[in-house]
């Protein structure tokens, strides 16, 4: 039996808004409004947070608001801040076949389109041309790196992505 997969982080909650159980929220989604598409919200630690559902939001000047069913007051909306907002992974739309989820790219072995061994990705970073993939071999290799920054380019630099065999092929020098 597999193990269950962790709630994807898409915000933190902030400060109170008002007195009537209303809290600022930080969205780390592309659109900020997106975060609202998916409910209900598991707030806090996987394993000791509360599931809330969002009954309102709106905008409020350049940041977003956001009421939830049994937070009536301030004191109860106080209790919330800085708390993580996460959904199972189930919850998250199907993305077209050549798009990924970053989090699924985490962790997934990076070789050259002639079997050279790269090492891991261990992050990505969004740089506003590509994004680019930071590949971390566990030692030195025959070209003296440790860390490669691997344009996500993809059908140019990026050949394949096998996520079953949790493995991405690329067409880059391993001198570079």
């Amino acid at each position: 039996m597999s193990e269950p997969q962790e709630n994807v982080i898409l915000g933190r909650l902030g400060a109170p808004y008002g007195i009537k159980g209303w809290l600022k929220i930080h969205s780390f989604t592309d659109d900020a409004e997106d975060i609202f598409a998916l409910s209900p919200w598991f707030l806090g630690d996987q394993k000791s947070g509360k599931q809330l559902t969002v009954s309102q939001w709106r905008r409020h000047n350049s940041s977003l608001i956001v009421k939830f069913e049994s937070i009536d007051d301030r004191t109860q909306a106080e209790a919330l801040v800085g708390l993580e907002i996460s959904v199972p992974p189930e919850q998250l739309p199907k993305l077209p076949e050549d798009e990924f989820y970053w989090r699924d790219l985490i962790g997934m072995q990076v070789v050259t389109d002639q079997g050279y061994d790269l090492g891991v990705v261990t992050g990505l970073m969004e740089t506003g041309s590509n994004d680019v993939l930071q590949v971390r071999s566990n030692a030195k290799d025959a070209f003296g790196k440790r860390e490669r920054l691997i344009p996500f380019l993809y059908g140019q630099v990026i050949k394949n992505v096998d996520l079953a065999q949790k493995q991405i092929e690329v067409d880059w020098d391993p001198g570079f």
